[in-house]
């Protein structure tokens, strides 16, 4: 259920941001790149804040 969550919420910044990008500020990509990163980071360490905060939300795994 958590990784689902996860997916639909980075899906949603990286749609949101670009959307953003185009029609206010460009600026907006460096939030889509900072996504990315996030996501690239916790393939290689195994730790996601966005798991962490779920759980203490009461999100069961």
């Amino acid at each position: 259920m958590i990784n689902r969550i996860i997916r639909a919420v980075a899906g949603s910044f990286i749609l949101i941001s670009l959307l953003l990008s185009i029609y206010v500020n460009q600026n907006w990509l460096w939030f889509t790149a900072f996504v990315g990163a996030n996501l690239l980071q916790s393939a290689f360490t195994k730790w996601c804040l966005m798991e962490d905060i779920l759980k203490k939300l009461g999100v069961k795994d």
